[in-house]
């Protein structure tokens, strides 16, 4: 598959039902040495007043199933727990 065939599918938790966000605005960390997806980071935006939310790290293995419309996640047959990051960082180390 594609990444361009996985842009704009929804992320959605299979534990908590919850959306995840969408993939089109999401950034790829990959692991330099093996050229593995590491992780995805999910950009949260802005709110207002200057306001920031933070990005969401979620780990590639924690990828259950991508259908034709979205992506199912599992939060906990993964173990590491999907993480916070603070949206003004910029870089993935």
């Amino acid at each position: 598959m594609r990444l361009s065939e996985l842009a704009g599918k929804e992320m959605i938790d299979v534990q908590t039902g919850t959306r995840r966000g969408v993939l089109g605005g999401a950034d790829l960390w990959i692991d330099e040495e093996t050229g593995k997806i590491e992780s995805i980071l999910l950009a949260a935006g802005g709110l207002p007043f200057g306001k920031k939310r933070e990005d969401t790290v979620i780990p590639w293995n924690a990828i259950r199933k991508v259908g034709p419309d979205m992506i199912l996640l599992d939060s906990e047959g993964d173990t590491h727990p999907f993480e916070q990051t603070s949206s003004s960082t910029g870089t993935s180390n």
